[in-house]
């Protein structure tokens, strides 16, 4: 298995692998509170079962567009792609941000985002970047249990940003020590 950067998404790759949304027994309960002049907010796990379906066709131009930039990174298998991360410099606030990070689900449980993981903080590094940030979704239990377990931290959410009002945006960051 190799990690290289992305050139291009050889056509849409997760229709090959047949992936088109996620399922979970488990969500994040997002709580919030607006008094006065505070605001805090709640995560709590609950067992409850939620499926999502992705709309990929729209968006590979504009992730083929993303990955021109050179930050993105796919893992391969003897020369088939595997798992891909997309990723974002964003000058504004110095960070790189992952617009996408999926392994196909023959390959998963073999390290591989982590790999993933490893490569962006790498190329983060070399941008001089101070951190890297991800939004995901409250339904989305794995996705975040598994950048929490690469040391991501939850840094805020957005709960108006999906029609879906199940859905709450979680974002979530790494700092990089310089």
């Amino acid at each position: 298995m190799e990690i290289r950067k992305l050139e291009s998404f050889p056509g849409s790759p997760i229709l090959d692998w047949s992936l088109d949304g996620y399922t979970t027994d488990k969500i994040y309960v997002v709580s919030a509170i607006e008094a006065g002049n505070t605001f805090e907010f709640s995560l709590r796990e609950k067992n409850q079962y939620y499926s999502k379906i992705w709309n990929h066709e729209e968006n590979f131009e504009r992730l083929n567009s993303i990955i021109s930039r050179g930050h993105s990174f796919g893992a391969f298998h003897n020369g088939e792609l595997i798992a891909w991360t997309v990723c974002d410099f964003r000058a504004w606030n110095n960070s790189l941000f992952i617009e996408t990070l999926l392994v196909s689900e023959d390959f998963r449980g073999q390290n591989i985002g982590k790999l993933l993981i490893k490569a962006i903080n790498r190329e983060a590094r070399y941008l001089q970047c101070r951190m890297v940030e991800v939004e995901t979704q409250n339904t989305n239990y794995h996705a975040i249990k598994f950048f929490q377990k690469a040391g991501f931290s939850i840094t805020g959410i957005n709960t108006k940003l999906y029609n879906d009002s199940t859905e709450t945006a979680i974002f979530m960051s790494f700092d990089l020590l310089i």
